[in-house]
């Protein structure tokens, strides 16, 4: 029989509501490990789990400290994958609580990290301490937890390197949910299957430095390269796929090195992003852009260069047991049958894809990022029972 006795000051396993507190109040802003870690550990390890705690390090990223913790040694292995680590409050004076007390009221509990992911992490460990306990302590399989402390950051020394020591291990996960939030609305609205790839690009257009009121004497990049980065922006990319949005390139920065107003700057720089579905690949899409930027260019007379660095290609699950298990568990819980989607941002499912299929579904994401970050306490007792349901169904003890 598993221990699940708690040491004072740590919340008990099962209690989602509790763990989701105790979670927030740890000041995890990236790359600060912040007690969140060293919290799940004293959670998970009287459940039976052993637990590694895994810091990486790499030059130039700060050094982040991870966690993964495993239940039993068979397969079937099912992993959870999420983070602990917090974007910043931002104006702490803005918010009507503490963001780190994690205060509740009227039912609703507030703090950063609520939603982005602090509650999921929370909720998927109630509901497997909950199955655990219905069964006595023992699980027909393998159950991880994948704990990362850097997904709000470059995203360099977590989940990918992670995934490089459990396979230098030999050790093999066959499914994986990522506790993403995911519904924009309510809970089963949405379980997201897939993710759009991603592409920075910077380009930079070289001009001749010089006075304001002698431009014949000098070459000005910023009226070129505003003319070139608008061919960019404006040029088609695709009308969607089947699982996809149609793809596009949105200008994000534009910079002159410049604070006199009466000076010609010697170089123009843009940078853009571009969100693609299946219809592209990374090379691809710089040939693409180099392209347009060649040609309107030549039209310029201008000298330029364009740079490129990606942060998650893109990938799609399709539907089969894992999808249909976890869409099932949503609809006995909720009474809804969710989309099947592949929008928004990146997240780490973009590195656990490659080694085994994974989905991603968690709490309703209106309020991430934002002042007075909140969850109601219901939508985290549905989300435990949903978590519940799913690993029941997974391993077939439903």
């Amino acid at each position: 029989m598993t221990d699940n006795s708690h040491s004072p000051g740590t919340p008990a396993a099962t209690d989602a509501v509790a763990l989701a507190r105790a979670l927030i109040r740890c000041p995890s802003v990236t790359p600060a490990e912040g007690g969140a870690l060293d919290l799940l550990q004293r959670v998970l390890a009287p459940l039976g789990f052993t637990c590694h705690r895994l810091p990486f390090t790499a030059a130039g990223t700060p050094d982040i400290d991870n966690l993964y913790a495993r239940l039993g040694a068979a397969g079937p292995h099912l992993c959870f994958a999420g983070h602990t680590d917090v974007v910043p409050p931002g104006n702490e004076a803005a918010w009507s609580v503490p963001p780190f007390a994690a205060e509740i009221r009227d039912g609703i509990l507030y703090g950063r990290g609520a939603v982005d992911m602090k509650g999921e992490v929370a909720c998927f460990i109630a509901a497997l301490a909950q199955t655990i306990e219905d069964r006595g302590g023992t699980l027909p399989g393998s159950v991880s937890l994948l704990i990362t402390g850097d997904e709000e950051g470059p995203a360099i020394n977590g989940t990918a390197k992670m995934l490089d020591w459990l396979d230098g291990r030999d050790e093999h996960i066959d499914a994986c949910l990522v506790g993403e939030p995911s519904n924009p609305v309510a809970i089963g609205d949405e379980i997201k299957i897939g993710r759009r790839g991603s592409l920075n690009g910077e380009l930079v257009v070289k001009g001749r430095q010089g006075h304001a009121a002698y431009p014949d004497k000098a070459d000005n990049p910023v009226p070129k390269l505003a003319r070139m980065i608008d061919r960019l922006s404006s040029a088609h990319l695709d009308d969607g796929s089947e699982r996809f949005q149609p793809s596009h390139l949105v200008v994000t920065v534009i910079s002159v090195p410049n604070t006199a107003t009466n000076v010609i700057p010697g170089e123009a720089r843009a940078s853009f992003n571009i969100r693609y579905n299946d219809h592209w690949t990374k090379p691809a899409l710089e040939a693409w852009a180099g392209a347009i930027c060649v040609d309107a260019a030549a039209d310029e007379r201008a000298e330029f260069t364009l740079t490129f660095w990606g942060t998650g290609d893109v990938f799609c699950t399709e539907p089969g047991p894992l999808v249909e298990t976890i869409s099932q568990a949503v609809r006995e819980i909720t009474g809804r049958t969710p989309a099947l989607t592949t929008g928004g941002g990146t997240s780490d499912a973009r590195f656990i894809k490659d080694v085994c299929p994974v989905v991603e579904f968690g709490l309703v994401n209106e309020s991430i990022h934002k002042v007075d970050e909140h969850v109601p306490l219901a939508d985290l007792e549905m989300l435990t029972r949903i978590y519940k349901r799913f690993i029941e169904r997974y391993f077939g003890i439903a």
